[in-house]
C-alpha cells in the first residue's frame, strides 16, 4: 500500500521566493536541461521520509513536533548560488544560506534525532543547509556554461527567512510536477504541547 509522500521543511516567505525567481532567469543559460523548481513550491528541506502511511504520519508530526519545541526561533539569510556536486558539475542548483545557518544544521540534527527513534535512518552525512532552485537533467559543454553562471551569482542576495516553525509536508507527483500539502505545522519555543 503506498502511502503519503513526506518529507519535513522550513518554508520560505514570498519576497525570498520572488528573488529566487529572479535568480533561476539569470541562471538560465545554454541548452543545458534544467528542471527548474517553481517558487511555489521552494522551501528549505530538512529531511525527505518517503511515503509513509497514517499511523506513521502520527507518530512523524509528534516526533518532529517534540524535536523542534526546544529552539528558539531565529532569522537565517538566503544568498549566492551554488551546486552539488560542485559548480564545475551542477546537478543540483542552490541558493546558500548564510547568517542563521548552524541553529539551522542543530535543528535537523533534533529533527534525525527524534526520527531515527521512529526507525527512520539518520543523515551520514553533514547537512549543508540550502534553498534547491533547480536539478540538472543533462551534462555537456552546457554545464559549463551554467557553473559560469552559478559561479558569477555566489553573492546574488535573495532574502532573510524567519524560522519559527517547522512543516510536514506531503507531496503529490504528476506529469506538471510535484504539489505540496501542509500536513502539519511544528512551532518553535513550544513546549509541553
Amino acid at each position: 500500500m503506498a502511502g503519503t509522500r513526506t518529507f519535513i521543511a522550513v518554508d520560505v516567505p514570498g519576497a525570498v521566493r520572488k528573488r529566487a525567481a529572479d535568480l533561476v532567469e539569470r541562471l538560465r543559460a545554454g541548452d543545458v536541461k534544467v528542471n527548474w523548481v517553481v517558487p511555489t513550491n521552494m522551501h528549505l528541506t530538512l529531511k525527505f521520509l518517503g511515503d509513509l502511511g497514517d499511523s506513521k504520519l502520527v507518530d512523524v508530526c509528534r516526533a518532529v513536533s517534540d524535536a523542534v519545541a526546544p529552539f528558539s526561533p531565529w532569522e537565517l539569510l538566503c544568498q549566492g548560488a551554488g551546486a552539488f556536486p560542485d559548480a564545475t558539475r551542477p546537478r543540483t542548483v542552490w541558493i546558500g544560506v548564510r547568517d542563521g545557518s548552524d541553529p539551522l544544521v542543530a535543528l535537523h540534527a533534533a529533527i534525525d534525532e527524534g526520527l531515527a527513534k521512529l526507525g527512520f535512518s539518520k543523515e551520514r552525512r553533514r547537512f549543508q543547509p540550502h534553498l534547491t532552485i533547480g536539478r540538472v537533467r543533462g551534462s555537456g559543454a552546457n554545464q559549463l556554461e551554467l557553473g559560469k553562471a552559478i559561479v558569477s551569482h555566489v553573492d546574488f542576495p535573495v532574502g532573510r527567512v524567519s524560522v519559527n516553525e517547522v512543516l510536514v509536508f506531503g507531496s503529490q507527483l504528476s506529469r506538471r510536477g510535484p504539489s505540496y500539502e501542509i500536513l502539519a505545522r511544528a512551532p518553535l519555543g513550544k513546549r509541553g504541547s
